[in-house]
């Protein structure tokens, strides 16, 4: 089969791939700097205090380090499933330097106070449109490249990838929508209630499509791969997809249980939490059973380790996320420690380490070696990663069931037992706890960091790794 292009662009998916790197090092530090805050207070330093880092820890672990790893495990899967180069390479590269200036312009709006004060969409409105310049260009690559692809079927990551894509790009738009005042300040479109509502369909959904969707997109294509098994059920894998990205919509109300919003709307959004276990679940036995005839592997595999690890994760936090949507249950954890664990559960546990395995898997590829320079730092980086965030998920458990428990109790005469303060005091353990969980989590990236400046060091670009001739089955 003559081709006039043959060869897939390696370039862009090699610039995210590092960058993830970079971005999970600067954010995750960030994080560990507001988790010493919390400990320390005197280390609330002028503008760089607690209420300031908080959203910036925010968008550069979710946006920086996951977005990167997401541009570049969906440039690369795109490419090989669908046997042809990305639509447009200015575009791609456009998306790459598009994004960097993103992530710049947060890190330095954000310490300043320049904010919207909306949860998980922060930035201010010229922010936003850059936002969704670099998104549309984004999504021409992607369904560009789904378009003109030399096989007839749609791997299913390309599904949850396709999903994430336009599901982001509704709910920034439809959230963002802001009446502009200054170029550093404006007003959101909506009020009151309807604000809070329209907020949390947007906060859910960058969880359910952004962090879980775009990640499932991995799950499918790097753990078959990394197994060298087929996925376990192709079938299933249609149906996770369409009952997860229907279910996921309407989830959004969990988050604001005993607010002013109509008592309907929050039991629907309970309604919708509890049966996204089904789909969740669904995905991750999908996954896990893939090893079927492959179990061995995971003794001396640490990629392997990393992405079925990762699921183990996945699993826990989508069993916790419906449980803690239940309104009475809501009343214990809400505002508490314990919402903080399970965000963190999924994004260490599910996020964090489906994107380490996944860009592990990567690099050396891009890179044109056959292996990363070290597989010791790799299970090093495993076991240091793991330890550190069952230590963060596990304090946050106590401390905030602890919280919930306090701030609820109450003498027989109605007055309350415990003053605020010392709720504080007795969470103080589980801080520091929380703190070198965190300090654990960050020495993993950092030798992941070393392992992978040590494997590009001896090795060569690859640009120019051939294109797979259509007639064969698998990517």
């Amino acid at each position: 089969m003559s081709e006039t292009q043959s060869t897939y662009n390696y370039k862009v998916v090699r610039q995210f791939a590092v960058m993830t790197v970079i971005w999970g090092i600067v954010g995750m530090l960030v994080g560990v700097i507001i988790a010493a805050q919390l400990v320390w207070p005197e280390l609330n330093l002028g503008f760089l205090h607690f209420g300031r880092l908080r959203p910036l820890h925010t968008n550069a672990v979710i946006f920086a380090f996951g977005g990167c790893a997401l541009f570049a495990t969906s440039y690369y899967v795109v490419q090989r499933t669908c046997h042809t180069r990305l639509f447009s390479d200015g575009l791609a590269a456009f998306t790459f330097w598009g994004w960097q200036v993103v992530i710049v312009l947060a890190a330095v709006t954000l310490p300043l106070g320049i904010t919207s004060g909306k949860e998980y969409a922060e930035l201010e409105w010229p922010i936003d449109i850059l936002i969704t310049l670099v998104w549309v260009s984004y999504a021409v690559v992607f369904f560009g490249t789904i378009a003109k692809r030399k096989v007839s079927h749609i791997y299913v990551a390309n599904w949850f990838y396709g999903g994430f894509i336009l599901a982001v790009a509704l709910l920034h738009v439809v959230n963002s929508a802001a009446m502009p005042v200054t170029l550093t300040k404006s007003y959101s479109a909506y009020a009151g209630v309807q604000d809070a509502m329209i907020q949390w369909w947007y906060g859910h959904n960058a969880v359910g499509f952004f962090l879980t969707a775009g990640f499932l997109g991995m799950m499918y294509y790097f753990v078959p791969k990394q197994a060298e098994r087929p996925i376990y059920s192709y079938r299933l894998s249609v149906v996770h997809f369409w009952a997860l990205i229907f279910t996921y919509m309407w989830a959004g109300p969990h988050h604001l249980h005993y607010t002013a919003l109509p008592d309907w709307t929050q039991s629907v959004g309970m309604l919708f939490s509890l049966i996204l276990l089904a789909p969740s679940w669904g995905g991750m036995i999908n996954g896990v059973m893939t090893l079927s005839g492959a179990w061995h592997k995971l003794r001396d595999d640490p990629i392997l380790k990393f992405l079925i690890t990762s699921l183990s994760f996945y699993g826990m936090s989508t069993f916790e996320g419906p449980m803690m949507a239940i309104k009475t249950v809501n009343a214990l954890s809400h505002y508490t420690d314990w919402t903080v664990g399970h965000v963190h559960s999924g994004a260490l546990g599910w996020v964090a380490m489906i994107s380490i395995g996944s860009i592990y898997y990567l690099i050396p590829r891009l890179f044109g070696k056959s292996e990363m320079f070290s597989v010791k730092l790799i299970t090093v980086h495993f076991w240091v990663a793991t330890i550190g965030v069952v230590l963060y998920i596990a304090s946050m458990w106590i401390s905030g069931v602890m919280q919930g428990l306090m701030w609820r109790a109450v003498n027989a005469d109605g007055t309350l037992t415990y003053s605020f303060v010392e709720s504080v005091k007795a969470s103080y353990p589980f801080w520091a706890i929380r703190f070198l969980g965190g300090v654990l989590f960050l020495a993993g990236m950092l030798v992941m960091a070393y392992n992978m400046l040590k494997t590009i060091a001896g090795g060569r670009s690859v640009d120019d790794a051939r294109v797979l001739v259509p007639a064969a089955h698998h990517a």
